[in-house]
């Protein structure tokens, strides 16, 4: 289903307005239905690939979420080299993965495990904490590696 163009800046609007009060009232993010739905009006309409981090500082409250990376309708290059030095930058303390899966689908594919426990595992060595990947479908359902068990 394809958005109008007043839907887009809405929906746009929302977004940023969510994101100003998440930094404002220094919300933890430490539950994955808060992270959930966070993050699904960013990813849930997405028709390409996209993969956002979270950053959150040392009481996991909101600094900044960016998407980093785009792709095609069924994958994203992923670099976590770009995903660390932007957490570097940001004097972030831990961070929270995701991306949405535009054909509907919320189970994490063995490549989104693989890819999760490298970036976890680059980070350990600089003390940055990979709290959980989440998985965002077309539609708005979503999934969370950590309540999964796959961290």
């Amino acid at each position: 289903m394809e958005m109008t163009k007043n839907q887009v800046k809405i929906l746009e609007q929302a977004k940023r307005i969510y994101e100003r009060h998440a930094k404002a009232e220094k919300i933890p993010f430490t539950d994955p239905d808060k992270v959930m739905e966070f993050l699904k009006p960013r990813l849930a309409s997405e028709e390409r690939e996209h993969f956002e981090v979270m950053y959150l500082n040392q009481q996991h409250e909101f600094i900044e979420v960016k998407r980093l990376f785009s792709g095609t309708i069924n994958e994203a290059n992923v670099y976590p080299r770009e995903i660390i030095k932007s957490a570097l930058e940001l004097n972030a303390a831990a961070m929270i993965l995701a991306h949405n899966h535009p054909g509907g689908s919320v189970k994490p594919s063995d490549a989104d495990i693989h890819l999760t426990d490298n970036i976890k595992r680059a980070c350990s060595y600089l003390e940055i904490k990979v709290l959980d990947h989440i998985i965002v479908g077309f539609g708005g359902e979503a999934s969370s590696l950590a309540r999964l068990g796959k961290m």
